[in-house]
């Protein structure tokens, strides 16, 4: 294990203070690596608030370039950058604010067949896309890999969130056994604020499955609705038949 520089120690002097965190919790931070996948009003915060851990490896990916309406809520994005590759410039910002971690950024988005390299590189992934076709490709082969997943997703205000271990929880697949109809995959209303919410409560299950610091949400769905602040956790169960996660 790589230890922590007199720099870091001061660096991370605050949550290095927090009961049942401390250096040790630190130190394996430093020694972990996520996938963040997209880089969106969600996925970019999520990034960020890792980046600001200190985690020690960040893969990011996010195909396409930057648009006027993504500039509500990707904050890894620039307004200059509009018409430009949005994942050059995701890592740029990350960098910029915390140099120290490594970051390798995939100018794509999560399929068949990228996504088993990707998930190979880390010890975590952090869904953050809205298109449910591309979660449920990480979902399978996270719990091929037996990587951890955390699952996070909003339309509107309202906004979920769940931590998926293999073999011991459901996996994303029992609560969503397939593309639901009602999805749009030209998108949905959203507002930076409520992205930024969910994309810090993304980051903060990451670390606490990381670290093994804390309660995750394994085997637990977090629901919330941001227009009258009413927060549920729902507990989830195996979906008898998944075919993914059934007979574990």
């Amino acid at each position: 294990m790589i230890e922590l520089t007199d720099f870091e120690l001061e660096k991370y002097k605050r949550q290095i203070q927090i009961p049942g965190f401390g250096r040790e919790a630190q130190a394996t931070l430093k020694n972990s690596s996520a996938l963040v996948t997209r880089l969106g009003g969600l996925g970019g915060p999520t990034a960020l608030w890792l980046a600001a851990a200190g985690i020690g490896k960040l893969v990011i990916a996010h195909g396409g370039n930057v648009t006027p309406s993504n500039l509500n809520r990707q904050i890894l994005m620039r307004g200059d950058g509009i018409g430009k590759p949005r994942a050059p410039q995701a890592r740029e910002t990350l960098l910029r604010f915390n140099p120290d971690v490594d970051v390798i950024a995939y100018e794509a988005n999560a399929d068949e067949t990228n996504a088993a390299d990707w998930v190979s590189q880390v010890d975590i992934v952090c869904d953050t896309s809205p298109d449910f076709r591309e979660r449920l490709i990480l979902n399978r082969e996270c719990w091929r890999q037996g990587k951890p997943l955390i699952d996070s997703g909003m339309n509107g205000m309202e906004a979920q969130l769940t931590a998926i271990v293999p073999p011991n929880t459901p996996c994303l697949e029992c609560l969503v056994p397939e593309v639901p109809d009602w999805w749009d995959p030209k998108g949905f209303g959203v507002l930076g604020a409520l992205s930024g919410s969910l994309a810090a409560l993304t980051a903060l299950e990451a670390i606490k499955v990381l670290t093994g610091y804390g309660e995750p949400l394994t085997g637990k769905l977090l629901v919330y609705d941001a227009e009258d602040m009413s927060f549920d956790t729902y507990a989830i169960h195996r979906r008898a038949g998944c075919p993914v996660c059934a007979g574990q």
